[in-house]
């Protein structure tokens, strides 16, 4: 008799203590819930900066895209597109001026680029370094032409990624590329080879965390001239630790967001530039030759060698040792041994 007694009680507290909780209480033992883990974030390498920046497998593995832009000086005011620009190469075509080839590993993110001129020999021969598909609008028809049947190129042209935009000068500096639709255009026409077959950093790169500086020869200033009348000037920002791009005393800006142009490595390669026979178009040698490197205001000799066409360009310091280049977007100049490079303290 006790024992129902008190088993009786027992049933009364337990049902008790039941009814204490509202009708919003959950045993929370039952809460167990499976919180799915955020997708990690996978980068890849640009391989011509050397910087993490890439978020897409597809892009790591893309072929760059080089695109000729106009640099007479009437022209520089309207371009755009350059400081989105991994890799700019600069060089003399024909009556002492120079034309820029500006590399890119994602043009697709790239609005607006130009404006865009024909094809050159050397350019063609640097385009092909990079295994790059290569952009321009006509080309000399002696020398270009002929080398572009060694590459695959792209007529820029307003039947398919480009425009024209009056911006006050004549028609042939009108011609502008939208980045999207080029590249759009090169995975719609399956002849195009889209990937690398392989993916090799352009240089030997440093660490992110790494600093590459040579503080016995300063280079807050670094004044490269390609001839009487085309001077190309590069002045440290401290702030940014990058180089903006003058022409002669003028900053050059982006004619669409009005942006400075900055670049974190800079080249400055001597070699011999001479007439080809139609004594007009220059002969541009990129076998091998001495230059120097200019990184965070700073500069130090190196050598530098392409040799064959399909060849990238490589860099040394002067005893042979492989060049560590800052990760970073680069400006390279190939420039006349006639005329000598200024490094200077301001």
């Amino acid at each position: 008799m006790y024992r129902k007694i008190l088993a009786l009680i027992v049933c009364l507290l337990m049902f008790a203590l039941v009814g204490c909780k509202s009708k919003g209480d959950v045993d929370s033992s039952s809460l167990a819930v499976s919180v799915p883990e955020e997708p990690k974030i996978v980068y890849y390498t640009n391989n011509l900066t050397g910087e993490d920046s890439i978020t897409d497998e597809e892009v790591y593995s893309r072929r760059p895209v080089a695109v000729m832009v106009n640099n007479i000086s009437i022209a520089q005011k309207v371009q755009t597109g350059l400081a989105k620009a991994d890799i700019v190469y600069e060089t003399e075509v024909e009556g002492g001026i120079t034309r820029l080839m500006a590399v890119f590993k994602d043009i697709s993110k790239v609005e607006k680029i130009g404006t865009v001129r024909s094809a050159r020999y050397p350019y063609i021969d640097l385009s092909m370094g990079h295994d790059a598909i290569y952009v321009h609008h006509g080309q000399d028809n002696n020398y270009a032409k002929p080398h572009l049947r060694d590459t695959q190129t792209f007529i820029l042209g307003t039947n398919n990624a480009g425009t024209r935009v009056r911006n006050g000068l004549a028609s042939e500096h009108t011609l502008y590329g939208y980045g999207d639709k080029i590249w759009k255009w090169f995975e719609d026409h399956k002849k195009y080879d889209t990937k690398l077959k392989e993916v090799e950093n352009w240089q030997k790169f440093a660490d992110k965390d790494t600093v590459v500086s040579y503080p016995e020869a300063i280079a807050n200033k670094v004044t490269v001239k390609f001839s009487g009348s085309y001077i190309s000037v590069f002045k440290y920002d401290a702030e940014s630790g990058k180089y903006v791009r003058y022409f002669k005393d003028t900053k050059r800006k982006d004619y669409y967001t009005d942006e400075s142009e900055y670049f974190k490595n800079i080249f400055v390669l001597e070699t011999s530039i001479n007439y080809y026979p139609d004594g007009k178009h220059k002969k541009v040698d990129l076998s091998k030759g001495k230059g120097y490197y200019c990184v965070n205001g700073t500069y130090t000799p190196i050598k530098w060698a392409k040799g064959s066409s399909s060849s990238s360009l490589k860099f040394t310091l002067e005893d042979g040792t492989p060049l560590e280049v800052n990760q970073g977007n680069s400006w390279v100049c190939f420039h006349s041994k006639k005329f000598d490079p200024k490094f200077e303290a301001e």
